[in-house]
């Protein structure tokens, strides 16, 4: 079956899309269940279209335990019930495109979920154990895990099953690692791609892109490893899974994609997985994680647009996502600069700095080239909620961590749409069960309905940037010039005469030219402290 696609060019059109990233369950809840579903996300499709993205990519929707949020699947073919179903979602892809928007749908490969059913044969002892990860353990009865290897949400990354053997999970238990040498994996993985590009989605976000594959005998990590060097990520033979990955997606019409998820310590490294016939674009998390400093910032971008342009990919621009806190929270804090092994505790954050600065950050993303990710409640200026009570955590790094890493679920409570008080619209009038994570009842100043109203609110300042995004800068060249400026004013110009400002600095600086937008008013052509401003900039 197909869809017809958008009317927006194909011709390479995600090397300078705006993609929101829609985390389902937290989106918008259609049947009162307290779990956002895709017909919330129907309903609010206009909302989308009118804030001026491309683009959605979406959370897991695939049948799960929910073990991990949906990143323990069980089914990649078939809709988890508390989402919808299968033929809800190809109804959500038709209107995606009927609203002249692109669909990118989440693949989880490194892992599935204990109740897939290759685990369940692997478990009973069947040739699908082959599929995944089984060692014998270490120690006189084999009572000790195969090697030294620790799981990302913490404690070792091996379980032991009833006949003594143990398997390999780099997350939590109940996501065990496929094995990427066997036929079987790679086969299924092709034909799973092919199921959703036939039902017509864009492409795809490939979670741990990575990981998948593992070192040769998975060798011990040690006391003092090299970050660059680990046994289970970014082993050579992940390359060539990609580039079979890319024949199929090339075989169909309207340019489908591949974004990764790539952690990866060296430039180098991550570069690789931008090469023709590799994966199209991949997050950019040396950006995300940057300190708000003008060095810090004017490096990393300036590091960005070399590692791209090495390999001829696009660079993309992202401040939030669904694994970290939100930015509003962290540059509201004195050290804005973020690591992934953080906590979800620390020193107090100033939100109205942090609002300040996020206002400006998106307006300095949104002018650069390439592509650029919006998380979803970046566009309201939502921060980090940070005092979620303990009994309603859901993450498994919470459990996992003995209590010592909150885990993200801060960042992931239930959209603010409308109304004075919880659940803000989230769910429909007379719902049966509230929001699964609780809002805060001060959001009720940041919902969509009171934003869309104040043409001074975060919201606005999204919409006026990515029409003027869109408008402006999308057909230019993919290059920028920096500019000589008073210190602690970062600035660049691209062509056309249109350049951006961020004022680092504790003093208002003097703009030049025609204001075109700004992250704060501009009164007598001075750029208050942690604004932004885009400007036509005058003739000479």
């Amino acid at each position: 079956m197909s869809h017809p696609q958008p009317s927006v060019p194909a011709a390479a059109w995600w090397r300078t899309a705006a993609i929101y990233q829609i985390y389902v369950r937290s989106f918008a809840d259609g049947n009162g269940d307290g779990v956002g579903d895709l017909a919330g996300l129907r309903r609010h499709l206009p909302y989308l279209r009118d804030l001026g993205v491309d683009a959605l990519w979406l959370t897991p929707w695939y049948v799960s335990p929910m073990a991990d949020a949906g990143y323990d699947v069980a089914d990649y073919r078939d809709i988890d019930p508390v989402f919808g179903t299968l033929a809800e979602a190809e109804r959500l892809i038709a209107d995606v495109h009927a609203h002249g928007l692109r669909l990118l749908i989440d693949l989880v490969p490194n892992h599935c979920s204990a109740r897939h059913p290759w685990f369940t044969e692997a478990l009973a002892g069947g040739p699908a154990r082959e599929r995944f990860w089984f060692r014998t353990g270490r120690g006189r009865d084999g009572e000790l895990p195969p090697n030294d290897w620790r799981s990302y949400f913490g404690g070792p990354a091996w379980t032991r099953v009833a006949d003594g053997q143990w398997y390999l999970h780099l997350f939590a238990p109940e996501q065990p690692d496929l094995n990427w040498e066997h036929p079987a994996v790679r086969r299924e993985f092709e034909d799973i791609l092919r199921f959703w590009l036939d039902r017509g989605v864009d492409g795809f976000r490939v979670d741990v892109a990575h990981g998948l594959v593992k070192k040769a005998g998975l060798p011990d990590v040690g006391q003092d490893p090299d970050p660059a060097d680990l046994p289970y990520q970014d082993c050579a033979g992940v390359h060539e899974i990609y580039r079979s990955w890319r024949r199929v997606a090339d075989s169909y019409p309207g340019e489908r994609v591949f974004v990764g998820e790539v952690w990866l310590p060296t430039p180098a490294q991550y570069a690789r997985y931008l090469r023709p016939g590799e994966l199209h674009s991949a997050f950019n998390f040396e950006f995300l994680c940057g300190a708000w400093e003008p060095g810090p910032v004017r490096d990393v971008i300036t590091a960005t647009l070399a590692t791209h342009e090495s390999v001829g990919a696009p660079p993309t621009w992202v401040l939030s996502n669904h694994d970290t806190i939100r930015h509003v929270t962290r540059y509201g804090r004195a050290e804005t600069a973020f690591d992934m092994g953080d906590k979800r505790h620390g020193a107090p954050s100033d939100l109205e700095l942090g609002v300040r600065r996020a206002r400006a950050a998106a307006l300095l993303t949104l002018a650069l080239p390439g592509g650029v990710y919006v998380y979803q409640g970046d566009e309201l200026g939502l921060a980090e909620v940070e005092d979620l009570p303990e009994e309603l955590l859901q993450d498994p790094t919470w459990e996992r961590s003995s209590h010592t890493d909150r885990g993200r679920d801060g960042c992931r409570v239930p959209l603010p749409w409308s109304g004075e008080e919880p659940p803000f619209g989230f769910s429909p009038p007379g719902a049966a069960r509230a929001p699964w994570l609780p809002q805060p009842p001060t959001w009720k100043g940041l919902t969509a309905a009171a934003q869309a109203a104040d043409p001074r609110s975060m919201l606005s300042l999204y919409r006026s940037a990515l029409a003027l995004r869109r408008d402006l800068l999308a057909g230019l060249p993919a290059g920028l010039t920096w500019l000589d400026t008073e210190p602690g004013v970062v600035a660049f110009a691209r062509e056309g005469g249109f350049a951006c400002f961020v004022n680092f600095a504790g003093a208002p600086v003097p703009l030049p030219g025609h204001v075109l937008l700004a992250s704060t008013p501009v009164e007598d052509g001075l750029l208050a402290p942690d604004g932004c401003a885009w400007v036509r900039l005058n003739p000479r």
